[in-house]
């Protein structure tokens, strides 16, 4: 076996988010190694539009452009009247291009999306994803797990750095942990139902591609998949599935006859609101469905796990390379917790209860399509970044908001010293950076790059002279477009973490040679940031 220091992070289910957290650490050039108990990957009709908080992930990750060439964009989410079958509100999210180089989301199948992933991970990290490989326990060390697998070699025991469960409702870990979990499952089920049916040409509707058709009868979602149209509605407790024919009378009372309606598949699926007590056991953490099975509502499913794939993988790479204390990665469930249980759980019961019109629309269903767009784009999450309890799922207004600890920085590009553009979170994909708003005429007291782990920016709409000493470390803000939407004075200090959030915001003295980004980021790590001499 190979020294503690040289075993791989492991994961536990092969599904997205499992996928997606096993592009995370290969990102962060940690080694890894996914097993997958399924001999194939899924083909059940699932899950079907991917949040632009995803897109930005997938791109973080070196994943994106595959997912965007297999599926639908779309800039408008749509909400219809059933009985009158007239838009009521519609949700533009080409208004959100001064917050990301992704102003849309996407629709694509789950069956769809899982291979795109595989192959991803497989050109990253070949021969790490093993399938037909299915958990039968594990055994925590101080510095190990240890892994007892049964494959159709027979069984073996792996060794692993750290455990991570992505092995969706029924996890074979939460349960071998004895970690319950807590809330319900509705009576009502959801059916969902792949349909072809010529809506643009033969017999044109013109619905956005992804269109919520409230009644207090029998609500509908309707999403255009790349390849057909998606239905997906409410069955009443008890209710028999559908005929065939049921299918298409109950297409025909939400858009009408057409020439022909083929159903490609269906499903049925349990409608659950259910959230792990515990996210963390040692050296074993719990992402995605095996932590908070919430049934998806305004695609709040899989899009709240990746957010898990977002917050664990940076800390583990600080951790495993030693610029961190074992206490950073407390913060995932502290953080990530929140906004599964009161934030993705409230949200979706909601919406769920406003589309039959049993309950008031959310805020961000009604105050200024800014709001709506940013937050169901999934852009307005606020982490709890400093333990104060201060999180947020939800943005509203007609107007950007200033940003705030905890918030998701805009993705805004800026000039570098190359003389390029280049994004800031491109910038934060596998470091902290402290971006400096000030005015570089004045020479300020700006550190040096040092080291790998904290990168340190002037940002200022005066581009450095080349005799200022601060060309090696400046940004130009034409106009300070950037500046302006962090909605900052001069002379502060924003600290972004490797997930592109806000870890802090600060005062700064220019004519001062203090280092305030460098105490924030021993703060957050616990530590000092790594120099260029140590090793990493």
């Amino acid at each position: 076996m190979p020294a503690t220091e040289d075993l791989p992070v492991a994961i536990a289910g092969g599904g997205p988010v499992g996928l997606i957290t096993a592009l995370g650490l290969v990102h962060h050039g940690i080694p890894v190694v996914v097993f997958e108990e399924d001999g194939s990957l899924s083909l059940d009709t699932k899950a079907g539009t991917v949040l632009t908080r995803t897109l930005e992930v997938l791109h973080r990750y070196g994943a994106l452009d595959p997912v965007l060439r297999a599926s639908l964009r779309i800039d408008e989410i749509g909400e219809i009247d059933r009985v009158t079958n007239e838009p009521t509100l519609s949700v533009r999210t080409g208004e959100l291009t001064e917050d990301t180089r992704f102003p849309f989301v996407i629709n694509i199948p789950q069956h769809h999306l899982e291979p795109v992933l595989r192959d991803a991970f497989e050109a990253k990290a070949p021969g790490a994803l093993r399938m037909s490989h299915r958990l039968e326990g594990f055994t925590q060390h101080d510095d190990h797990v240890e892994l007892h697998l049964k494959s159709p070699e027979g069984e073996t025991t792996v060794k692993a750095r750290y455990l991570l469960g992505c092995d969706g409702g029924r996890s074979t870990i939460r349960e071998h942990l004895g970690i319950t979990v807590e809330g319900m499952t509705l009576e009502e089920r959801y059916m969902l139902v792949d349909i072809k049916a010529d809506l643009d040409v033969a017999n044109p509707r013109d619905y956005p591609y992804l269109a919520y058709f409230s009644d207090p009868d029998e609500w509908m979602i309707l999403v255009r998949q790349p390849h057909c149209w998606r239905f997906l509605y409410p069955l009443p407790k008890d209710a028999a599935e559908p005929t065939l024919e049921e299918l298409r009378e109950k297409t025909a009372r939400f858009i009408g006859e057409v020439d022909e309606v083929e159903v490609l598949g269906t499903n049925v699926y349990n409608v659950h609101h259910r959230v792990a007590r515990k996210w963390r056991d040692g050296r074993v953490f719990l992402l995605g469905d095996a932590a908070h099975l919430i049934t998806p509502m305004w695609a709040l499913g899989l899009n709240t796990g990746v957010l898990d794939a977002s917050n664990l993988p940076w800390r583990l790479a600080w951790v495993l390379r030693g610029w961190a204390d074992e206490g950073l990665l407390d913060g995932y469930e502290v953080e990530q917790a929140p906004v599964a249980v009161k934030g993705s759980g409230q949200m979706a019961e909601a919406a769920r209860r406003y589309m039959s019109r049993q309950g008031e629309a959310l805020d961000a269903m009604t105050d200024g399509n800014w709001g709506n767009a940013f937050t169901r784009a999934m852009l307005g999450v606020t982490l709890d970044v400093d333990g104060t309890g201060d999180w947020s799922m939800v943005k509203t207004g007609d107007a950007p908001l200033p940003v705030g600890p905890g918030d998701r920085a805009p993705d805004l590009p800026v000039f570098g010293p190359d003389g390029g553009r280049v994004h800031l979170h491109d910038l934060t994909a596998d470091a902290f950076v402290a971006l400096y708003f000030t005015d570089t005429r004045r020479r300020p007291a700006i550190p040096a790059q040092d080291g790998p782990a904290l990168r340190r920016f002037a940002v200022s709409r005066w581009d450095a002279p080349h005799d200022s000493g601060l060309r090696d470390r400046a940004l130009f803000d034409p106009a300070e477009r950037v500046r302006r939407r962090f909605g900052v004075p001069d002379d502060t200090v924003v600290l972004l973490r490797p997930d592109g959030h806000v870890a802090a915001i600060l005062p700064f003295d220019p004519a001062a040679p203090t280092d305030a980004a460098a105490e924030a980021y021993a703060r957050v790590t616990g530590r000092a940031p790594a120099t260029s001499e140590e090793k990493a």
